[in-house]
């Protein structure tokens, strides 16, 4: 089941060590303090109509209401978050917004969001809202950064 496959990777990003330098890994992108994966994406999404898109966003937002729906049971209801704010502070040369928050941010307009018990983490999962022809995608985020 997709769901559980989404949940087993988000348990294994909250204990596992975070990667000394930004980069790849087996699993994603990650860094100092943060692990970012894509859970589930279109492949080979083009420049669908209008009625495939909004098929496809509301696959994807059931894929996040299935791991979210998981999440709230583990560590109570989540904390609905708009990146809108992190996204337009990001872009501010001043600002100093953390790695994985700017770069979610470009992403995703909306996570839910959970301190998951026992861990010291934050984690975060959302749906991109592709411009035409580019995929939709599932990420989490798993960090030890507060989101800003």
């Amino acid at each position: 089941m997709t769901t559980e496959r989404h949940l087993a990777t988000i348990d294994e990003l909250c204990v596992r060590d975070f990667p000394a330098a930004h980069g790849w890994s087996d699993i994603g992108a990650g860094g100092p303090g943060y692990h970012l994966v894509v859970l589930e994406t279109t492949h080979g999404f083009g420049t669908g109509d209008q009625s495939e898109r909004t098929e496809i966003a509301h696959q994807f937002t059931a894929y996040r209401d299935g791991v979210s729906q998981r999440l709230n049971e583990r560590w109570g209801e989540a904390h609905p978050t708009s990146l809108d704010g992190v996204f337009l502070r990001s872009e501010d040369p001043e600002e100093q917004i953390p790695k994985p928050w700017a770069y979610l941010s470009a992403y995703v307009r909306y996570v839910d969001l959970w301190e998951a018990d026992g861990t010291g983490r934050w984690v975060a999962v959302g749906v991109s809202e592709p411009k035409e022809g580019l995929e939709f995608q599932l990420f989490a985020l798993v960090t030890e950064l507060a989101p800003p």
